[in-house]
């Protein structure tokens, strides 16, 4: 079975972070959310509470296949902030490892420089902050190991391109069938 690992922040898109996991589930792929903030629950953007499932620091990420960053302006900055989620990314990204990221959250990796020359979408207001990325429009965009989603109404279509990419197109369209149909 696949592993998953969902960054948690304060001021994080809700949306986008709980359908990707709820998705993610129903495809049989294990997930855990992982606090980014020295605490389990969090605050969402649209200051809902959200208890995960550990601390990020705590979670053991050498059995994960992905690392997921959810969106959210304050989120965002909340994840830049900290040191588990950039190392994580940066270890996964070295490894050939998936990472995927949605809305603002891909300029965590732009800023990485984990972008340059590859395909990736954006939340369109991030677009500069993703200077030597190849911009696409659509709702999500695979490039190699890099899964980019554009915001909250391109959620069903990021997760179906993570489940894709870890259990398989069969498995990623009954899915989004299932939950959407």
């Amino acid at each position: 079975m696949s592993k998953a690992i969902v960054c948690f922040s304060d001021g994080m898109e809700e949306c986008e972070a709980l359908i990707t996991v709820d998705l993610l589930r129903r495809a049989g792929i294990e997930v855990i959310t992982a606090s980014v903030m020295g605490r389990e629950r969090v605050l969402s953007s649209h200051k809902i509470e959200i208890k995960a499932d550990a601390l990020a620091e705590a979670v053991d990420y050498s059995a994960a296949d992905i690392v997921i960053l959810p969106g959210g302006v304050t989120g965002v900055e909340n994840l830049k902030a900290s040191a588990t989620a950039i190392a994580q990314v940066k270890a996964f990204a070295a490894e050939g490892k998936k990472i995927a990221a949605i809305c603002a959250a891909p300029s965590i990796f732009a800023e990485l420089g984990l972008l340059d020359g590859k395909t990736a979408t954006v939340n369109p207001a991030f677009e500069a902050a993703c200077p030597n990325a190849h911009l696409t429009y659509g709702k999500a965009s695979v490039d190699g190991n890099i899964i980019t989603g554009q915001a909250v109404g391109g959620t069903f279509e990021f997760a179906r391109e993570i489940i894709r990419a870890l259990a398989g197109a069969d498995v990623a369209e009954a899915t989004l069938k299932k939950a959407c149909y």
